[in-house]
């Protein structure tokens, strides 16, 4: 394999690298799934996904970092804090529909097996 192609090879593979980085972990899809059709407060999110108040805390946090949500602070009695996905969370749409057709074809080569 020559220089070049050993650059791109190695580009692309810490490309992957980042996408993963970026939706590791178990709640991170879900969420950004969720926030597509709507904003969400923090308490309405973590009961719709069924998960503890702290994982929720720390996977909004990364992708906050990320760029793929907003967080805003809502001017209510309590202070509320509402969260909706960015132009650039939309993006990754693409890439959750080709998860989702992959998984799709994988479900079906398992099961029929």
């Amino acid at each position: 394999m020559d220089k070049h192609n050993n650059e791109i090879c190695k580009t692309n593979r810490r490309a992957v690298q980042d996408c993963l980085d970026v939706i590791g972990g178990k709640w991170k899809i879900t969420i950004l799934l969720m926030l597509k059709d709507k904003p969400y407060r923090f308490k309405e999110l973590a009961k719709e996904i069924g998960i503890t108040s702290r994982m929720l805390s720390r996977e909004l946090q990364e992708l906050e970092i990320n760029k793929l949500i907003v967080r805003k602070v809502l001017d209510t009695s309590p202070i509320g804090v509402q969260y909706s996905i960015t132009k650039h969370g939309m993006s990754f749409q693409e890439v959750i529909e080709a998860l989702r057709d992959w998984g799709l074809k994988h479900r079906k080569e398992i099961i029929s097996k």
